[in-house]
């Protein structure tokens, strides 16, 4: 298991016409579309500053940073003063209910994101706060205020005091990128980066309505990588996502991040490569590369590694300013589906500064996961004018929605093979900075994409933190 090959035939170059079997479309399936129906004020002040490229209260992989459960929807964020705040409403009010958490920000740093996850166990909101390769601060929510939300009040004494812990529980003193998923039978897990970029591994924790369990690291960070440049001994594997389908296979599509800058074409661009898959079938004890075949056991020494075989299902070089962490959804069928992002060939071989070539001729493409089991990718034809993420999302129709930075929103069809890219929503009259959070699970419970952005500012001049709402095909 660590000699590092692509999946023989798994990856097709871009996609040029519908493909025979894509989808699960019938002719009457409607394709994308999007009407706005409502938008909503969360904060006319909210905590307001640019650190790599990004802000603290919309990065791509707050997971969850905007949810829906049981007819509320929760989003958490930093006002102005620095405050660590939840707000929910019930589906379809204009106002929200705000309760702060007992914690302000400590840095100026956007990695300090705030994740939220409910045990559907005991009904708990949870919350993972303001860590970038240092400690975290995690607080939860009495049992059942999640389950009851007409008949409890939304108030401070709802909450915990903060933790430098999960429960006792102390995971590591280099933590990053939390993301809260849950399992099929209700528990909560924490997937989480233990030590720094280029050089840590992916870890996942565990709470069943009683006590945290640390399931352990599943990732490695050793082993040798080539390109024609040259070559690294570290590395860590980026996330674009990792969740459950609906028959509980586990899915995490990624890319690796090589510590040593020898491998590019130049200094100025960024050493990510690849995109891989792995999927569990055990809730993440066991992982498995595309073939089936086993890659790495959490909490073992035998972990998923760069030089495993059958993890690149869209190989790219690092000279091409690949981005980390965009954005992963899994369709009906359990097919898992991602958004990447590089500068093509056709503008170079070699970018030599990531944020202004990726502004300049950055382009976002889908690498899905066929019904004939072949992995296939397309390019979304609109310029991201960006070196920020795109999220993706699907409806009920197994319909393609990129939401871009500025809020603007592509669309392509099932029927089409997600070939048919068009733009639905160009983001006028939003003024969003740049990357968005999405609801991810409002989509499925009434058909509603939910979109939070901050407005632009300069500085550290506050600005105003919104929720959109666009419906999709009924």
């Amino acid at each position: 298991m660590r000699r590092r090959t692509l999946l023989a035939g798994t990856i097709l170059s871009a996609v040029a016409g519908p493909v025979i079997g894509a989808g699960a479309a019938r002719a009457a399936d409607p394709g994308p579309s999007v009407t706005r129906i409502g938008s909503s004020r969360l904060d006319a002040q909210a905590l307001f500053f640019v650190s790599y490229d990004g802000l603290v209260n919309n990065n791509s992989f707050q997971k969850n940073g905007l949810f829906t459960y049981k007819g509320y929807q929760y989003a958490a964020w930093y006002t102005a003063d620095r405050n660590a705040v939840v707000g929910r409403r019930a589906l379809g009010a204009s106002t929200w209910s705000t309760v702060k958490v007992g914690h302000t920000l400590r840095y100026n740093d956007s990695h300090n994101v705030i994740s939220m996850g409910v045990s559907k166990t005991d009904g708990r909101l949870h919350l993972n706060m303001d860590s970038h390769s240092d400690g975290f601060t995690y607080v939860k929510s009495v049992a059942g205020l999640l389950d009851n939300p007409a008949g409890l009040s939304w108030t401070t004494s709802r909450f915990g005091a903060p933790q430098s812990t999960l429960d006792g529980l102390a995971l590591t003193s280099q933590f990053t990128y939390p993301q809260f998923i849950s399992t099929p039978e209700g528990r909560l897990q924490l997937s989480y980066r233990v030590a720094v970029s280029g050089n840590g591994r992916n870890a996942l924790a565990e709470y069943d309505g009683t006590r945290w369990t640390n399931l352990g690291e599943w990732t490695s960070s050793t082993g040798t990588y080539s390109s024609e440049h040259g070559s690294s001994t570290a590395r860590n594997m980026y996330l674009h996502g990792i969740d459950y389908d609906g028959n509980g296979r586990l899915h995490a599509m990624f890319t690796w991040r090589e510590q040593n800058g020898a491998v590019m074409c130049n200094g100025g661009g960024i050493t990510n490569h690849d995109t891989g898959y792995v999927y569990s079938d055990d809730r993440g004890r066991t992982w498995r590369n595309n073939a089936g075949a086993v890659v790495g056991t959490t909490g073992s020494s035998d972990r998923v590694s760069v030089t495993d075989a059958g993890l690149v299902v869209d190989p790219l070089n690092p000279d091409h300013s690949l981005m980390n962490q965009e954005s992963q959804f899994i369709d009906s069928a359990g097919r898992p589906h991602a958004i990447i992002s590089y500068v093509p060939g056709r503008f170079g071989q070699c970018t030599t500064n990531y944020v202004a070539n990726r502004t300049a001729n950055g382009r976002a493409f889908l690498v899905r996961k066929s019904s004939s089991g072949a992995w296939q990718k397309t390019e979304i034809p609109v310029p991201l004018n960006s070196s920020q993420r795109t999220k993706l999302v699907l409806d009920k129709y197994n319909n393609a929605y990129a939401i871009f930075p500025f809020g603007r929103i592509a669309g392509a069809s099932v029927a089409s093979g997600h070939t048919d890219w068009t733009i639905l929503f160009d983001g006028a009259g939003l003024n969003a900075f740049g990357e968005v959070v999405i609801d991810e699970m409002r989509i499925a419970q009434d058909g509603v994409l939910s979109v939070m952005y901050q407005e632009k500012s300069s500085g550290t001049t506050p600005s105003a933190l919104h929720v959109v709402d666009f419906r999709l095909p009924a």
